[in-house]
């Protein structure tokens, strides 16, 4: 096994991950995240900006906790779910920008395609 820190092995810092990025594997969860991302808000206010039913926003939430990705405090008869970490917000900017650097040379492929085609009929 490989240290890296404190006692704190390659493998569960691997496992960490794999288990971090599986919590973040669902549309919705996603969407709630990026809802978090500006402040903290209570299950209503996320069901309304999402207009998603109780129940799947607080499934998703429940999945969240668990991951300690997100937490709630309650304030007076309501719980408010803030993100554990601002990193989280700066992971999803960061997988935004993936998402468009693949769009964009997806898109340049296409158009090398289709260059490519118009160049061969011309022939």
């Amino acid at each position: 096994m490989n240290m890296i820190h404190g006692g704190i092995y390659v493998e569960d810092l691997q496992q960490f991950k794999a288990d971090f990025f599986k919590a973040l594997a669902h549309p919705l969860r996603i969407r709630i995240l990026e809802l978090l991302v500006d402040g903290k808000k209570n299950v209503n206010e996320i069901q309304s900006y999402l207009e998603k039913e109780g129940s799947a926003v607080s499934q998703q939430l429940s999945v969240l906790r668990g991951k300690n990705i997100v937490y709630g405090t309650k304030e007076g008869k309501k719980v408010y779910y803030s993100l554990s970490d601002p990193m989280i917000g700066e992971l999803l900017g960061v997988a935004k920008e993936i998402f468009n650097n693949h769009l964009i040379n997806t898109i340049t492929r296409l158009e090398e395609m289709t260059i490519n085609e118009d160049n061969e009929e011309d022939m």
